[in-house]
């Protein structure tokens, strides 16, 4: 086998690279709407829940018959002038966030009722346990309202509507029934003996349903109360309503705010896609090469003139070059001896003397104390340049 071949083929690592971008992506993509793709499949008593007590019965009702209802997952869409629908489903459950922006707007609160477990069987669906203590509904709307809650046997018979509803809100009580008493609390539907199963509190459109299964998919199942329902959602809703909102934040199906998702988001996402793109094209240019690869140069070069050059550039970097001046001058003096056969018993002041009787238009010792005496890097050049030609003129 070759020693220089690869173990894998550029076709193969190409495809391993496009499987691990696309896989990285979906990561990416999951990560920031996974909490959204929820389906609510949980037999919870939400509006995502098909389960006996979930409301998704009503709120296919309510758009089967035009009245466009919305499945509410992000707390500031709640503040329009429709009827809100809350189904806290715990006497825990803070619906404070919600119960104070919807100050003067139509707002329903359905109490719990029923401990249930998930059905073994069937995904989604649930199996009755019991009802659930009596604290859990009373504890919704405390520590603000005090509600006494009671169970009792209804025998299916008719709820009674006062005469504020419309004739055709008329109920069959569930079995059992649930009702609530309280102070402030004004009775809209009640059980005939005191217990009151749909009340308003307060003077504003604050309303409670204490029975949920009025409005459950167990509700849902007689087209009485169904048909009861509908008429009764339409009388709590605003005049001016176009449609009618079912709050599942409540129920932990909040929509969750993320720097990752807004990237993946308008008015964001045209720039996540621009940043994208000039990745790929930047994959792209370093796969398809222009010419062959070009070595890098040494950054010290071998040989006496990298040398030379080496030094030229620390002094140049020193800025110490007018400083050359003297040194150039006595390398000029020593080329001088030899090239004139100056005798070898002279000496400084003798042998600058006999050079300066060389003739010429400037002595010998003028141009060494110029290109001594220079201030920068021209009149060095230029002293220089006088003592190479004064050195080329004598040897004419």
């Amino acid at each position: 086998m070759n020693e220089d071949a690869t173990p894998f083929r550029t076709a193969t690592v190409l495809i391993l690279l496009a499987v691990g971008l696309v896989g990285f992506a979906g990561m990416l993509l999951l990560g920031a709407f996974a909490p959204d793709l929820k389906s609510g499949q949980n037999g919870g008593a939400h509006a995502l829940s098909n389960a006996a007590t979930g409301f998704s019965g009503i709120v296919r009702l309510a758009e089967a018959t035009g009245r466009h209802p919305q499945i509410l997952h992000d707390t500031r869409s709640l503040k329009s002038e429709d009827l809100l629908v809350i189904t806290p489903e715990t006497g825990a459950t803070q619906i404070g966030q919600i119960v104070g922006p919807r100050q003067g707007r139509p707002l329903l609160v359905v109490l719990p009722k029923w401990n249930t477990v998930s059905d073994a069987d069937t995904k989604g669906w649930v199996d009755y346990r019991s009802l659930l203590p009596p604290f859990e509904p009373q504890g919704v709307l405390a520590p603000g309202w005090k509600l006494k809650v009671t169970r009792r046997r209804s025998g299916g018979r008719s709820l009674v509507s006062t005469a504020d509803l419309p004739a055709g809100i008329r109920f069959t009580a569930p079995r059992p029934l649930q009702t609530i008493n309280g102070a402030d609390l004004t009775a809209l539907i009640t059980d005939g003996a005191g217990g009151i199963v749909v009340g308003r509190l307060g003077d504003g459109p604050l309303y409670v349903l204490a029975d949920p299964d009025l409005l459950s998919n167990r509700g849902m199942a007689y087209a009485g109360n169904a048909a009861s329902a509908l008429a009764l959602l339409d009388w709590m809703n605003s005049n001016q309503a176009q449609s009618i909102g079912f709050d599942v934040t409540l129920n932990g199906f909040g929509q969750s705010r993320s720097p990752l998702k807004l990237a993946f988001e308008p008015p964001f996402l045209p720039m996540t896609v621009a940043i994208v793109v000039a990745m790929l094209l930047a994959g792209a240019q370093a796969l398809g090469r222009f010419g062959p690869v070009r070595p890098r140069a040494r950054a010290i070069a071998f040989g006496k003139t990298a040398l030379v050059d080496n030094a030229a550039a620390l002094v140049r970097k020193a800025g110490r070059e007018a400083r050359l001046g003297g040194r150039y001058g006595e390398v000029i003096r020593e080329r001088a001896v030899v090239a004139f056969g100056v005798p070898a018993r002279l000496r400084d002041a003798a042998l600058d003397a006999y050079l300066d009787n060389l003739g010429g238009p400037r002595r010998f010792t003028e141009l060494v104390e110029a290109a001594d005496t220079a201030g920068d890097i021209y009149a060095l050049v230029a002293a220089a340049r006088a003592l190479h030609d004064w050195k080329w003129e004598r040897r004419r």
